[in-house]
């Protein structure tokens, strides 16, 4: 079906973005299970998905009005709706076309409260697809991540080696312990099983990979092993291809925050630079944040 002109007019939302691969990439991110949903909440000021493990992990995706060549938001209450992770990703994939930048148009809502994409640049064909909506899920509230204290405990490290590092500490149903050290600067990850694996990252002899770090008392935090692992699993290449910098902070209560940054499409040069640690301002970046809950709490946070 195609949504005419009147349709757009009562849409709530109407946007079009260039490069769907660059999507496809920052929604496979948050996507640790192959049946997922997702709670998309739009805005003036964007599109925001959010994606929850019950009580222990949550996602979110940024996608600034900025990314999109037309963002036209007429709603009077921000709307908010679930769907299927799996099923959009794999729509979206059907517009992508290998070394060809694709402008596709995403409406909300549908006449039956779809999500309604299509191809807008195409002269000889047009692809549509809807995909149904439902109620959403509760979006969990105790993720709110707070400073431990009044000095942050924040590292940078770059996105590869924390992969790479996460990965080599793979020990089923163990769980990941995290430490930071203020003298030397350092952050360790540590994996218990029949054995211990270590890992260290020191901020003066590895400042290539750990490129920030910020923390005045000695830190220790324990992290199951599968969360931890989903922050980092389904990382876009490009991200790995420009060695971007990750940043992990602890908050109050243990919680850890990892942020990543994925490029949607190739920013025009006029538009953007990059800062001290690889980050690519303000181009056509997405932003990803994971929200993982301590196993346990420890008290060396809160000082």
């Amino acid at each position: 079906m195609s949504a005419s002109g009147t349709d757009e007019e009562m849409a709530e939302l109407v946007c079009q973005l260039e490069h769907v691969q660059g999507l496809v990439d920052a929604l496979s991110a948050v996507r640790w299970k192959r049946h997922q949903d997702a709670v998309l909440e739009l805005s003036e000021h964007g599109i925001v998905l959010v994606v929850q493990e019950s009580g222990c992990l949550q996602a979110k995706l940024y996608l600034k009005r900025e990314l999109f060549v037309r963002y036209d938001y007429n709603a009077r209450v921000r709307p908010r709706f679930g769907l299927s992770l799996g099923i959009f990703v794999e729509c979206l994939n059907a517009f992508s076309v290998p070394a060809h930048s694709t402008l596709i148009q995403i409406q909300y809502p549908g006449p039956d409260m779809q999500l309604l994409l299509k191809s807008v640049d195409s002269m000889d064909t047009s692809t549509y697809a809807e995909i149904r909506t439902r109620i959403p899920e509760t979006i969990a509230f105790d993720y709110n991540f707070e400073p431990a204290g009044t000095n942050p405990l924040t590292f940078t490290v770059k996105s590869a080696a924390l992969k790479e590092a996460i990965e080599d500490l793979e020990w089923p149903g163990s769980s990941i312990e995290v430490i930071l050290e203020p003298d030397p600067p350092s952050v360790t990850l540590r994996a218990e099983g029949h054995g211990d694996l270590q890992i260290d990252f020191l901020y003066y002899a590895n400042s290539d990979l750990l490129v920030a770090f910020q923390c005045d008392h000695r830190v220790s935090m324990k992290y199951k092993y599968k969360f931890l692992k989903a922050t980092t699993s389904n990382m876009p290449s490009s991200v790995i291809k420009e060695n971007r910098g990750s940043k992990l902070s602890i908050g109050r209560g243990g919680m850890l925050k990892v942020q990543h940054l994925v490029s949607i499409g190739k920013p025009s040069a006029p538009h953007s630079y990059v800062d001290s640690i690889g980050y690519q301002q303000p181009g056509r970046v997405a932003h990803i944040e994971f929200f993982v809950k301590p196993e346990e709490s420890d008290d060396s946070t809160n000082g």
